[in-house]
C-alpha cells in the first residue's frame, strides 16, 4: 500500500465509525419501538435504514439532500431537496415534517433522526417570508465566510420549524431525538438550525442524544493509524477559522511532523469573490495546504468533507503533496477555483455520498 492509500485508508476509516446507519444501530437498544420516524440531514436515509431494520415497519419520512434517498424500502417517503442553498423542494421538505408532527396522536412516540444538512434540506417559514428571501440569506451567509453557529443562528430566524419549533407542533407522549453532529460543541440546538432541539415549553417526555461526532472521527482514524504501527503526533480539532488561517497553523504543524500521522477535525470557512469557481472549503483548504507543504517530501494530507460532498461539488475534498502546488495554482486558489485546479493535477477525493456528517477531517502521513 503506498503512502496515499494509507492515508485515505485512514481518512475513510474514521469516516466510517460515524457512519449513520452504524452510529444509529448502535444507539437503539433500550428506545421504546415509535409510532412514527422522521429523519432529515444528509445521512438521513442511513439513520433511517437502521431504525427500521431495528423496528420493522413503522410509518417513515426521510428529507435528504439530491441522490442521497438510496436503499430505502419502497413504501418510505423521500423528500430530496437542495445543498447548501435551499430551493422549492426544501419548502416542501419542512412543511411535511411539520405536518407528519402535528397529525401524530395523543400517546404517541416520535423518533427524530437529525443530522447535518438539515438547514437547507427542510424549511417551513414564518409568514411573510419567501424562498427568494430563504435562498438569498443562505447565499449571503455562505459568501461572508460566517461560522456554522453563526448561520444557523440567522437561519432561525425566518423558520417554523427550527429551534424547537418542529416539536413546538407535537402533541404526544414521547420524542427521542438522535442527532449526528456537524457543528462545534455538538449543540443540539446549532445540529441543523435546531430542526431537533426541544422547545423552550414541552409536555411530552423527551430524550435527546448526540450519537456521533467530529471527535468519534478523529478518534477511528487516529486508532486507524496506530493499528498500522503509525505514531499519531496530533489529533486535534483545529479548523474553526478562515481557511488559509487554518491551513497555515495546520501547515506549519506538518511542516516540523517526524515520521508518523496528524488528525485534524474542524469546519473551516471561505470568503467567497463573486462569481467563483468550482470547488468547495475542503478543495480550497487542500490547496492552500499544498501551498504550506510545497516542495517537502514524503507528506501526503488528505483533506475531506466527511459527508463525501465538499459544496455545490461531488468531490469531498482534495490528496495533496509536496508537487501539487505548481505556478497555475495560486490564480485558481484566488478565484475559489481549486476543484478545477485539484482535477486537472489528479488531486481530487472522490468518495461519493457516505451516510454521515461531521464536519471535516485531515489525515497526514510522513514517511
Amino acid at each position: 500500500m503506498t503512502r496515499t492509500e494509507q492515508a485515505i485508508e485512514f481518512w475513510k476509516s474514521g469516516v466510517a465509525a460515524v457512519d449513520g446507519f452504524t452510529a444509529t444501530k448502535t444507539a437503539l437498544p433500550g428506545i421504546a419501538r415509535p409510532d412514527r420516524i422522521l429523519a432529515v440531514g444528509k445521512p438521513a436515509a442511513a439513520m433511517a435504514r437502521a431504525a427500521l431494520d431495528q423496528f420493522g415497519d413503522v410509518p417513515t419520512l426521510v428529507v435528504t439532500k439530491d441522490d442521497h434517498g438510496r436503499d430505502l424500502p419502497v413504501d418510505v417517503e423521500v423528500i430530496e431537496a437542495s445543498h447548501p442553498v435551499p430551493d422549492r423542494r426544501s419548502l416542501n421538505g419542512g412543511r411535511t415534517l411539520r405536518e407528519a408532527v402535528e397529525a401524530m396522536e395523543p400517546g404517541s412516540h416520535l423518533l427524530l433522526l437529525v443530522s447535518g444538512g438539515a438547514s437547507s434540506l427542510a424549511e417551513d417559514l414564518v409568514p411573510g417570508k419567501s424562498l427568494e428571501d430563504l435562498a438569498e440569506l443562505n447565499r449571503q451567509l455562505l459568501a461572508e465566510g460566517l461560522d456554522i453557529v453563526a448561520m444557523n443562528a440567522e437561519r432561525r430566524k425566518l423558520s417554523r420549524v427550527k429551534g424547537g419549533g418542529l416539536l413546538s407542533h407535537f402533541n404526544g407522549a414521547r420524542a427521542t431525538v438522535l442527532a449526528i453532529s456537524d457543528v462545534p460543541g455538538d449543540d443540539l440546538n446549532v445540529i441543523g438550525s435546531g430542526i431537533g432541539a426541544l422547545p423552550q415549553t414541552y409536555e411530552f417526555d423527551a430524550t435527546t442524544r448526540v450519537i456521533a461526532s467530529n471527535a468519534h472521527a478523529r478518534a477511528a482514524a487516529a486508532k486507524a493509524a496506530q493499528t498500522a504501527g503509525v505514531q499519531v503526533w496530533a489529533n486535534e480539532e483545529a479548523m474553526h477559522d478562515d481557511y488559509l488561517a487554518v491551513a497555515a497553523e495546520v501547515g506549519s504543524k506538518l511542516r516540523s511532523m517526524e515520521c508518523g500521522a496528524m488528525v485534524f477535525g474542524g469546519e473551516p470557512t471561505v470568503v467567497l469573490p463573486p462569481t467563483p469557481g468550482r470547488g468547495g472549503r475542503n478543495q480550497a483548504l487542500a490547496l492552500a495546504l499544498a501551498k504550506e507543504i510545497a516542495g517537502l517530501e514524503g507528506l501526503t494530507v488528505v483533506v475531506g468533507g466527511t459527508d463525501g460532498t465538499d459544496g455545490p461539488t461531488n468531490a469531498a475534498g482534495g490528496v495533496v503533496t509536496g508537487t501539487t502546488w505548481t505556478d497555475n495554482a495560486q490564480d485558481a486558489l484566488n478565484a475559489a477555483d481549486s476543484g478545477t485546479y485539484l482535477e486537472q493535477v489528479n488531486a481530487l477525493l472522490v468518495t461519493g455520498p457516505t451516510g454521515t456528517n461531521v464536519m471535516d477531517l485531515i489525515v497526514a502521513i510522513r514517511d
